[in-house]
């Protein structure tokens, strides 16, 4: 059955529905709508045998059907679809596991965040005006909030010796006090390269701080100090969508997703990984996850 084409596991599978588990019609024709639009969308990215597909195509056909304007409910459904469809490829020993377990329901009434193109992007992170200091700071400040899909809370409190210049990681502490090292590009690394040689002195005048960014009383920026730069910067770039400190975070890993990146190495760059329920995400190593990002980040 390892040839089986992607049409004919699909009507097994709603034939085990209609035999084996009795739904009514109405969930029958459901279902069948539900695997139709997926098939396609695997057909349109190049998949045409079940065994290519992964986690990172099911949550890229989720966020594809909430940009078709797709409610939450609906897409919970559709998940739900997903979900026993390859339970079924498994329990006929198609498959060895089901990549759509993995990948959470979208929950109802709760908005997911805007997404920013990739040219909004490159015109936010290069809207600051390089001749000033606090320009500098600020340019470098959004381009490793986005380089590296951090929390703001983690960006205000990054330390000059959590960055590694020559080998292009951060260290940052996250939730929980958990500690990870996430890769950033070569953009972010000239952009703090050029804050460090000429802005950060000039902003301490003589003074020092542990902290990477700071401002002109030798401080670290506040979240909400900010989350106003971000608003500011974003007006000045002509980007009228409601941007959050959150938007470039969730369009860092929306964007490496977009462009092929393994949803595991994307999870742990995040720092979303509860580590004592989810152990296979631990086990990527660094240099994997600095490949990915060379590799798939548009500004790397």
């Amino acid at each position: 059955m390892t040839n089986i084409s992607l049409d004919e596991l699909a009507d097994l599978y709603i034939d085990y529905a209609v035999v084996e588990k009795g739904l009514s019609n109405n969930t029958i024709a459901s279902y069948t709508a539900d695997l139709a639009l997926y098939l396609d969308f695997l057909r349109a990215n190049g998949v045409t045998r079940i065994s290519d597909s992964d986690t990172a195509l099911v949550l890229r056909h989720l966020i594809a059907l909430r940009d078709m304007g797709l409610a939450s409910r609906s897409r919970a459904r559709h998940l739900v679809t997903l979900r026993g469809f390859y339970r079924f490829l498994v329990l006929e020993k198609i498959l060895e596991f089901n990549p759509a377990k993995m990948v959470d329901l979208p929950k109802a009434g709760r908005k997911l965040p805007e997404v920013l193109r990739i040219e909004d992007v490159i015109r936010l992170v290069d809207a600051p005006d390089p001749s000033r200091p606090l320009g500098l700071r600020d340019a470098a400040m959004l381009e490793l909030l986005y380089a590296a899909g951090l929390r703001v809370s983690e960006l205000v409190t990054v330390g000059v010796i959590d960055v590694n210049l020559e080998a292009c990681f951060v260290r940052v502490l996250g939730k929980g006090s958990k500690e990870r090292v996430v890769p950033f590009g070569q953009a972010a690394r000239e952009k703090i390269d050029l804050y460090l040689t000429s802005a950060r002195t000039a902003l301490l005048k003589g003074r020092t701080s542990p902290f990477l960014f700071v401002t002109r009383s030798a401080k670290p920026l506040t979240r909400q100090g900010f989350w106003k730069l971000l608003k500011q910067t974003a007006r000045k770039a002509g980007i009228s969508a409601n941007i959050t400190p959150h938007t470039l975070r969730h369009s860092f890993a929306t964007h490496l997703l977009e462009r092929g990146a393994d949803l595991r190495s994307v999870q742990v760059m995040l720092g979303h990984v509860d580590i004592s329920t989810t152990q296979i995400y631990t086990h990527v190593a660094v240099e994997k996850l600095k490949a990915v990002h060379t590799q798939y980040h548009p500004r790397g």
